[in-house]
């Protein structure tokens, strides 16, 4: 990074370790390996491959800070789900009453009430306005009813352990409630990071133009895929990197196409997200989801195709700097399918 900021072009010349071994061996087939020789190689390769290899984007500095804060944000909500797994796990073991009474163990209220009462003795003790009022400071609906559900089960007659592991049990599953309600305190406040720190960019009304991109999705589509104008030389370059569209193996007579699992997984996480969320928010988009799944297109490989689509069209709206238009997105294939009903 410090040679692009003092004006130097930089590339990337090591994506893969194949790709640096297979260089490699077009000077020696021994196996003989040093640093010497992996620098006279890394040095060869770009003195003689230069226009093969990707130079490192200049993004902005504000780009960056985006990409920095929806990483975190994201890497706590996957620490808060290894919790949730481990308290699901230890649950299973000696209270299975709470996974039928609770759906989601991350939630507010199911952390309350698993923090009061860690143990099945103590869970059927639960008094039905004191559920209620757990289920009140959560903002639930019909929390009446609910509480009513909720205390019924605590209190069927189950299979128990024995005092002494139970006991333990409850030790570790009321830690384990106290780190998750950590985990939620401090996903909202970077969400909140995530939001302002997107808000900022020149491009934000472009991502949020987008269908299936909100505040959080829209900012690590745009924190991964940078703000570099001259990142990426197409729209086909784009998708290549998002991950989104396949590879071809051909080989004399006989042809593949498979999917491109060598990819930027941050991002095509999120791209895929946005294919699920843009079956609502878009009719065009929709519309072609079921197209493919009319042609026997499996759900994963119609989103994928979806996804690419969407790739395109956000290549376009940054391209010319206009926002997302649902009949410019797809009123050609709409004229299409008019022309083949035809």
């Amino acid at each position: 990074m410090g040679g692009r900021a003092g004006g130097r072009r930089v590339h990337r010349v090591r994506d893969h370790p194949r790709q640096v071994a297979r260089y490699r061996e077009r000077h020696g087939t021994s196996g003989a390996k040093s640093d010497a020789g992996d620098a006279h190689v890394l040095a060869d390769m770009v003195r003689t491959d230069a226009h093969q290899l990707r130079a490192v984007a200049g993004d902005s500095a504000l780009v960056e800070g985006v990409k920095l804060v929806a990483r975190a944000h994201q890497n706590l909500i996957w620490d808060r789900h290894r919790q949730v797994l481990r308290l699901r796990s230890a649950l299973r073991e000696y209270f299975p009453a709470a996974l039928e009474a609770f759906d989601d163990l991350a939630a507010a209220d199911a952390l309350d009430l698993l923090g009061a009462a860690p143990d099945p003795e103590q869970a059927a003790r639960l008094s039905r306005s004191r559920i209620a009022g757990a289920l009140k400071r959560a903002r639930r609906r019909d929390v009446e009813v609910k509480a009513e559900t909720i205390q019924a089960v605590l209190r069927s007659p189950r299979l128990s352990q024995p005092p002494q592991l139970a006991a333990a049990y409850a030790a570790t599953v009321q830690a384990t409630v106290a780190v998750i309600a950590v985990f939620n305190t401090e996903i909202a406040t970077l969400q909140g990071q995530v939001e302002a720190h997107f808000g900022r960019h020149p491009d934000v009304e472009i991502y949020r133009s987008q269908p299936g991109l909100g505040e959080v999705l829209g900012a690590r589509v745009l924190g991964e895929f940078g703000d570099d104008p001259d990142r990426y030389q197409g729209v086909r370059a784009r998708k290549n990197y998002a991950g989104s569209s396949p590879i071809t193996r051909a080989s004399g007579k006989k042809t593949v196409v498979l999917a491109r699992f060598v990819r930027n997984q941050r991002l095509a996480d999120a791209l895929h997200q946005q294919a699920f969320c843009a079956l609502r928010a878009s009719p065009g988009a929709r519309a072609y989801y079921d197209q493919l799944r009319a042609r026997g297109v499996g759900h994963h490989a119609a989103l994928r195709q979806l996804s690419n689509r969407l790739v395109g069209i956000l290549h376009g709206c940054l391209k010319t700097r206009t926002l997302y238009d649902e009949t410019t997105a797809w009123g050609h294939h709409a004229n299409k399918d008019q022309q083949t009903a035809a």
